[in-house]
């Protein structure tokens, strides 16, 4: 998806890269993120994100491991879980040591093809405000065409990654996708908490 985790897990020895970015139009940000995941085997894959690359001013720059596990799939109901967690290490201008973001999840694949996930998160102090925050976050997946993908998100909360998200996925080819949403904040709209996300992702092999 956009920034709530997919359901999807590589398989072992996939290796897929990505290349995020937002453009915020009021006090105009431009944040760039790359990443990395890898497939594991056994319904894990694992990963490493670089966050905090922006312009014009630059924040706090973050290294962040993750992993995610399928610990169930039901097979032809349509039905799984997965959870995952990110640790967060500040490099430049920190304000704290390390952080943590772990989530829980289910997710149902329908025979239309839409797929939802719903499912809980729970950020440590800090790494999106200045207290813990707890809530729920929920995917929902359309397809229209065999390379389009309609999709919205939505984490809940007033903290920093507290947005709904509508968009689209394209796969232009069997190894790049392009993924474009526009961020709309649950809080602080019309002060210019809404923002426009896009990402590149290719997959290696």
């Amino acid at each position: 998806m956009f920034d709530v985790p997919s359901p999807d897990i590589l398989d072992r020895g996939k290796i897929y890269g990505e290349l995020d970015g937002t453009a915020r139009p009021v006090d105009p940000v431009y944040t760039f993120e790359p990443r990395v995941v890898a497939g594991l085997g056994h319904r894990i894959e694992a990963g490493l994100n670089f966050i905090g690359l922006s312009e014009p001013s630059s924040g706090e720059v973050i290294f962040a491991p993750t992993v995610k596990w399928r610990l169930w799939d039901g097979g032809t109901s349509g039905w799984s879980f997965f959870a995952g967690d990110d640790i967060f290490f500040p490099v430049r201008k920190t304000n704290y040591n390390a952080g943590n973001y772990f989530y829980a999840e289910f997710a149902k694949v329908f025979h239309s093809g839409t797929r939802a996930g719903f499912g809980g998160y729970d950020f440590t102090k800090n790494v999106v405000a200045p207290a813990q925050r707890a809530g729920g976050q929920f995917t929902l997946e359309q397809p229209v065409h065999k390379r389009l993908t309609l999709a919205a998100e939505w984490y809940t909360g007033n903290h920093a990654a507290g947005y709904f998200d509508p968009g689209a996925i394209v796969k232009v080819t069997s190894k790049i996708t392009l993924y474009g949403c526009y961020q709309i904040g649950n809080a602080g709209v019309t002060n210019g908490n809404h923002q426009f996300l896009w990402e590149f992702g290719y997959n290696f092999n």
